[in-house]
């Protein structure tokens, strides 16, 4: 091999090394978000179920349930209780509230359509049920979650508004949009209290802690969260809970479920000012 070779296979070598640097550290390396804290739990030295709370901290084992095995709802509301009274004895002076603030539990009710023929608008978010029915997606007012109620008007024989997106709508419109986002709500309501929905090996479900979605307040995020060491999005404490006390799978940003559950923890806190990085 020839000097000029040589100089230039060192030279593409030398280029090489600098565009996998390069690569290393740019936008995407500069993003990346940093790895979140592990909730470790303690081994039971009889083979059972070790669950923890979401505090990264208390932790409690379930006597005769072996791990891999699945509770059953009852126990894992047992579970759940007991767990709780332990860590609100380790904080006796936590704000923690039992069930949702009524001021903010409940949805203004939107006044119905002046068309008689319009679908009404849907009723404010209700109190969550103990258990929710089973069964597929939530539908309202023939609108399916998100649709924004482009295909119900196609189906009704109804025009749609072209080129005005914030302008000529009418209130039928309003109703069917007013009903879709219920239905979405709903549909959040529905996985927050479904562990096979949340994919739980345990059978816990989000609802045992968190009644009604108490004690998400998503007015306070992003802050700073302890267990992850580093700032989060509600979405991303959502997933911490999936992980840890619901022992599931984390949900990508775009899951609808998450989404669901999102629009049902915000919307149990209307009329709540916003307060980001309030722990």
């Amino acid at each position: 091999m020839t000097f000029k070779m040589k100089l230039l296979v060192g030279t593409g070598a030398l280029l090489s090394f600098a565009g996998g640097v390069a690569l290393a550290s740019g936008p995407a390396a500069r993003t990346a978000a940093p790895e979140v804290k592990k909730h470790q739990v303690p081994v039971s030295k009889d083979g059972d179920i070790v669950l923890g709370l979401c505090d990264g901290e208390t932790t409690m084992e379930v006597d005769g349930v072996k791990d891999g095995q699945k509770m059953t709802r009852e126990q894992a509301q047992r579970v759940s209780g007991a767990l709780m009274a332990e860590w609100l004895k380790k904080n006796p002076d936590a704000n923690w509230d039992p069930v949702p603030l009524p001021a903010v539990a409940q949805a203004a009710t939107p006044p119905p359509p002046k068309n008689p023929e319009a679908p009404r608008s849907p009723p404010g978010v209700p109190r969550t049920p103990e258990k929710p029915t089973a069964g597929g997606s939530v539908v309202q007012g023939g609108v399916r979650p998100e649709s924004g109620g482009k295909d119900v008007k196609k189906q009704a024989g109804a025009p749609i508004q072209d080129g005005h997106t914030y302008g000529a709508f009418s209130e039928r419109d309003e109703a069917i949009w007013a009903a879709s986002t219920q239905a979405f709500v709903e549909e959040g309501n529905r996985v927050f209290h479904d562990g096979d929905l949340l994919g739980s090996t345990v059978a816990m479900s989000c609802d045992m802690c968190h009644p009604d979605a108490s004690n998400t307040h998503p007015e306070t995020y992003p802050k700073y969260q302890v267990q992850l060491g580093r700032v989060a999005l509600l979405r991303d404490m959502i997933n911490w809970c999936i992980e840890n006390p619901v022992r599931g799978k984390p949900m990508a940003d775009d899951d609808p479920r998450m989404r669901a559950m999102e629009a049902y923890i915000y919307a149990k806190r209307k009329g709540t000012a916003l307060e980001y990085g309030k722990k």
